[in-house]
């Protein structure tokens, strides 16, 4: 169950997709003065190197983040048009690499802890149960000198999760809550515990917001996720959204398996902007990072 380690697959699409959903999403939220409990099931190790060997021996960065910040920060030329959320999002990743090399990738804790507002009192809680990672992450977090801020956890998130919610009051008595799960989904199960645990979080937390990724594969749970988060949000009568972006494969080689091409965004009470934000964002992103035929990309709202 520690075999999966999200350094080999830093800055890909899919990073790309969920990145600029999370920081869309939380934009919206941040506009309210009202501190916010952040949570994120599954952290990882927070920051990775592009040019480290986990990175370099995927190589999935160069059919995301790479590509996408040559095509829309070009050194010479003039960038195709873009909009806010990606800008938004290029500039915060350009932000971790000063010296405008591409070397570091921040992965979901990082991109949280860049929006965070003092002044408001946004908690970070942050969980990770691969014991390599989650030392990485706690040496990571501890260069922020962050304080109680920010807290880590050797811990499955899923079940770390429950006590959280619903979140402790902020300053102003308000109760806030954005959740990001996203586990590697490479033990089946996970499907299922994603499943019961935002059935879980709408029980304990309704108005809360709940992002979870997940792959899109050739398995039968991939394809049911969506869908049963979608029955569990009808029944709860609570809003939803669901992004998903395909960049297809390349020509492959004789006995090459063209890894993951596709995922999606499922999103749980999202920001009434967050559908047009997408929309204008999504298929630019299939011109720049799309590979082949079957690109595509899909934007989808519905309940309460």
């Amino acid at each position: 169950m520690f075999s999966y380690r999200h350094a080999f697959h830093a800055g890909n699409h899919a990073d790309v997709l969920k990145h600029i959903t999370l920081m869309a999403t939380l934009r919206h939220l941040m506009k309210k003065e009202a501190g916010i409990t952040l949570v994120d099931t599954h952290a990882g190790a927070g920051l990775y190197r592009l040019d480290g060997d986990y990175a370099e021996k995927g190589g999935e960065a160069a059919d995301g983040i790479v590509k996408l910040m040559a095509a829309m920060r070009p050194a010479t030329g003039t960038p195709p048009a873009s909009t806010a959320a990606l800008d938004d999002y290029l500039d915060l990743i350009a932000g971790f690499n000063p010296d405008g090399q591409l070397r570091v990738y921040p992965g979901s804790p990082f991109v949280m802890q860049t929006l965070m507002r003092t002044e408001s009192r946004d908690r970070l809680k942050l969980f990770e149960l691969h014991p390599t990672d989650s030392r990485t992450l706690n040496a990571n977090i501890a260069q922020l000198e962050a304080g109680r801020q920010i807290a880590v956890a050797l811990q499955d998130g899923f079940e770390g999760l429950k006590p959280l919610l619903p979140p402790p009051p902020s300053v102003s008595g308000s109760k806030r809550a954005l959740v990001l799960i996203d586990p590697s989904y490479e033990i089946k199960s996970d499907y299922a515990k994603v499943s019961a645990c935002i059935q879980e979080c709408i029980k304990r937390f309704p108005t809360g917001t709940y992002l979870v990724w997940y792959p899109i594969i050739p398995r039968a749970e991939a394809h049911d996720l969506p869908r049963k988060l979608k029955t569990l949000c009808n029944h709860a009568k609570r809003p939803w959204l669901h992004a998903t972006l395909n960049i297809s494969h390349g020509p492959l080689a004789l006995g090459e398996r063209p890894g993951l091409t596709a995922s999606g965004m499922f999103v749980v009470n999202p920001p009434h902007t967050l559908k047009a934000e997408l929309q204008a964002t999504l298929p630019l992103l299939v011109t720049l990072l799309g590979r082949g035929r079957g690109q595509a990309q899909t934007v989808e709202a519905g309940g309460a």
